[in-house]
Formats: structure tokens, C-alpha cells, sequence
């Protein structure tokens, strides 16, 4: 009873630890938006979210992707009493590769890649991130190593140093370069790589002083590179693809909206940059119990216990997240007013309206990631990734076809997403309920 209770305590803590941390991160770049929005402008922040889906895609590889298969598959020899000293080694090597290459390709395609967002402007800023890419590939690693371990300290405490050195060099930029708005933005995006630099330090500190598992009792053999992959491989995808829809929302969207606004730009930086800022606060404390159901899940020994455990994150996630949404949706307009007092008149009034209508993803995201999270642990992250695949189909198509209505313009894609998040939570949940049934058919028979 005292071993159940204290594994329930080490959940608790161990969300409890990602979910501060998130939240403090999230929280420092929300307000973070306060002064640069003053310094640089609707226009600024625009171009900032042109190349800022980027830098989302990789800290979703970094922050679930590569973290949720190394934490797996470390908590799985951990169970077996197996030293995970080679699957870290291995890892590390083969994201270490991956990172370089990543790094070497955004280099290389940001000519194409502002030119396909018709914003030539940003391809500096494309050559500033790209550093980042092989920072986010170790710190990835490192991560899913200790969550493993049930040790969430260090991913919270990186978190927050990535959004502290960000914010700290980003407004020493933003203020320097204000008269260039555009050379700001090139010098914002490299402060992003800087931060990551200082963070990857960090978990190289941290790491050297974690201590070796009391459990392990052999080593438990090489590991293949291969079986890294087969697992991180569908992980990442899923996890890639909503930063990378939000990609090519950043291409889509503008040029959409251009068709019959005179302020695209300006106005796919208030939902990208604003209510989608706004929205990922409640998420973001949420991502602490999908990070903790991975090791829990995973180290579940029969279906059943592992079935408890799941529904027992999903609960604890809908517990959190749904006050956070309905919040969101009633205080709308002073939460705009606060995060994002530079802002009057017609520009707050539409960030408002996008707030409200993008509040209920609060609650869906937040269920999706914890969904998707204990699949993983499952050893079935093919349909998260499958689910979401479908899901953020359907968004574009939504979107695609909303945004051609000037009555409805930009507000198009709050609806859109909310879809896209609906049916990812309708999926992964259906699947989950289809195994369950076949589980209790297959004892039954």
C-alpha cells in the first residue's frame, strides 16, 4: 500500500515539476511579448511568427517528440533492472547526427523558405535559428533520459533557462535594433539559439551529477540505432505535426488573407502570436502530467494497471484544464489587455474575439498531449501520430476554405484549429476505448 501510494506521489511530483516549470516558462514568454510588441510593432511581431513555427517545431522534437521514446524505453530497462547507460549513448550519437543535418538544412533552405512566405526579409532570421536545431537534438536526449528516470527537475529547469536567456538577449535586441525592424527580428531569432546553447550546458551540468539507479544489475546489452528509431520515429512525427501545420499556416494564411486585407501579416500575428500565446499557458501546465504518464504507463507491468494509469492522467489532465479554458473564455478581454497592453482599438478587439472562440482547445490540447503521451507508453505511437495526421488535414481544409470569407478573415483559423484539436481528442480516445473492448473480448474468450 505504501509502495502504490508513494508511485502516486512520484506521478504527482514528477507533473508537478514539468508542470511549474512549463508554466513559468510559458508565462515569462507571454509577458515577454508585453515590451517586444512595444518595441517592434504589430509588423514586427508578424515577421517574428514567419520564422517562429520553426523554432516551434523543434522545441515540440525536443520537448515531447525524442523526449517521450528515450523516457519509454529507459524506464522500460530501468524495470527490467537493466543499465540505461547504453541506450543513452546510442541515442545521443544518432541525434547528435540528426541535429547536424537539421542545422546544415535550414541553413540551406532559408532562401527558399521565405520566399515561399513571399517575406525575403526573414531570411537572416532563418540562418540565425538554424544553430538551434543541434542544440534542441542533445538537449532532447538528456530530457527523455531523466524523465525516464522519473527525475523531471532538469527538463523544468531547462525550460525555464531556454525562455530566460531568450527573453533576456530578445529585448537587449529588440531595444538596440528598434529603428530596424527588421534586422531586430534577425537578431531576435538568434537570441532563441543562444538560449538553447545555455541550456544544453545546463543539462550537461546536471547530468554529470545525477546518480546511477540503485536497481541496475547488469548492463543489459548494446543498443541498436534502429530500435531507437523505430520507436522515435512515429513519436516525433506526431509531435512535428502541428508545429509544422503552423508552418504552413504561416505561408498560407497571409497570402489567403491578403487577397481582401490590407494587414495579413498583422493579422496572423495576433492569432499566432497572441491568442495562440494566450491559450498555450493552460497547456503548457498541462504537458507536466503527459510528461510524467510516460514513465508511469510504461512501467505498468499488466494491461490493466497501465489502462489505470492512463485514465488516471487524462482525469488529471481534464481537472486542470477545463477551469483553465472556461477562465480563458470569460476573462478574455483582460487577460488580451495584460499580456499585450501595446495593442488598442481594433487590433485588441479581434485578439479578444480570437481568445474566446480558441479557448476550448484549452481543453482539448491539453487531453490530446496526454492521450498521445500514454500511447507512446503503450508502445503505439503510430496512431497518435496517425490521429493527428488526419486531424491537421481536416484544420487546413477548414481554414482554406474560411479564410476566403472576408466576413469571418482571420477568425477562420481559430475555428480551424479548434476542429483539428477536437477530432486529434475523439480519436486517440476512441482508440484507446477500441483496445480496452478488445482486451476484455480477448480474456473474455
Amino acid at each position: 500500500m505504501n509502495a502504490k501510494k508513494e508511485k502516486k506521489n512520484g506521478f504527482l511530483k514528477g507533473a508537478a515539476w514539468i508542470a511549474a516549470g512549463g508554466f513559468l516558462a510559458k508565462v515569462i514568454g507571454a509577458l515577454y511579448r508585453i515590451p517586444l510588441t512595444n518595441l517592434i510593432g504589430g509588423y514586427g511581431l508578424g515577421l517574428y511568427q514567419m520564422v517562429y513555427p520553426v523554432y516551434c517545431l523543434l522545441l515540440t522534437v525536443s520537448a515531447t517528440g525524442i523526449p517521450s521514446s528515450i523516457a519509454k524505453l529507459t524506464a522500460e530497462r530501468l524495470t527490467k533492472e537493466q543499465s540505461d547507460k547504453p541506450l543513452f549513448q546510442t541515442a545521443m550519437k544518432l541525434f547528435l547526427w540528426i541535429g547536424l543535418v537539421g542545422s546544415l538544412l535550414m541553413a540551406l533552405f532559408a532562401p527558399l523558405l521565405s520566399k515561399a512566405q513571399n517575406s525575403q526579409q526573414v531570411v537572416g532570421g532563418y540562418y540565425a535559428l538554424a544553430p538551434s536545431v543541434f542544440f534542441v537534438s542533445a538537449i532532447s536526449v538528456f530530457r527523455g533520459w531523466f524523465q525516464g528516470r522519473n527525475h523531471m527537475f532538469p527538463t523544468a529547469a531547462s525550460e525555464v533557462t531556454e525562455q530566460a536567456v531568450k527573453v533576456g538577449f530578445g529585448l537587449l535586441f529588440a531595444y538596440l535594433f528598434r529603428e530596424n525592424v527588421e534586422k531586430a527580428v534577425v537578431f531576435l531569432l538568434l537570441s532563441v539559439s543562444l538560449s538553447e546553447l545555455v541550456a544544453l550546458l545546463l543539462m550537461i551540468f546536471l547530468f554529470k551529477r545525477a546518480p546511477a539507479p540503485m536497481q541496475e544489475k547488469n548492463n543489459g546489452g548494446r543498443v541498436a540505432m534502429k530500435d531507437i528509431l523505430r520507436l522515435s520515429i512515429p513519436v516525433t512525427f506526431s509531435s512535428i505535426l502541428l508545429p509544422a501545420s503552423a508552418l504552413l499556416d504561416s505561408v498560407l494564411a497571409p497570402r489567403l488573407l491578403g487577397v481582401y486585407a490590407t494587414d495579413p501579416v498583422t493579422l496572423y500575428g495576433l492569432f499566432a502570436g497572441g491568442a495562440v500565446t494566450i491559450i498555450n499557458l493552460p497547456v503548457s501546465i498541462c504537458y507536466g502530467i503527459a510528461a510524467a504518464s510516460v514513465p508511469a504507463v510504461a512501467a505498468a507491468t499488466e494491461r490493466k494497471t497501465a489502462r489505470k494509469k492512463v485514465l488516471r492522467s487524462l482525469f488529471t489532465t481534464i481537472a486542470v484544464a477545463l477551469p483553465a479554458a472556461l477562465g480563458l473564455y470569460f476573462f478574455a478581454e483582460p487577460t488580451a489587455k495584460i499580456i499585450f497592453r501595446s495593442l488598442k482599438g481594433e487590433e485588441l478587439q479581434t485578439l479578444i474575439k480570437l481568445v474566446k472562440i480558441f479557448s476550448v482547445s484549452a481543453l482539448t490540447l491539453s487531453c490530446v498531449q496526454t492521450l498521445s503521451a500514454c500511447l507512446t507508453a503503450q508502445g503505439k505511437p503510430k496512431f497518435a501520430a496517425l490521429s493527428m495526421l488526419i486531424a491537421v488535414t481536416v484544420k487546413t481544409l477548414v481554414y482554406v476554405l474560411l479564410l476566403q470569407k472576408p466576413q469571418i478573415s482571420v477568425f477562420g483559423l481559430a475555428y480551424a484549429t479548434n476542429v483539428c484539436y477536437l477530432v486529434a481528442f475523439l480519436l486517440d480516445l476512441l482508440y484507446n476505448l477500441s483496445i480496452r473492448k478488445a482486451k476484455t473480448s480477448a480474456k473474455a474468450e
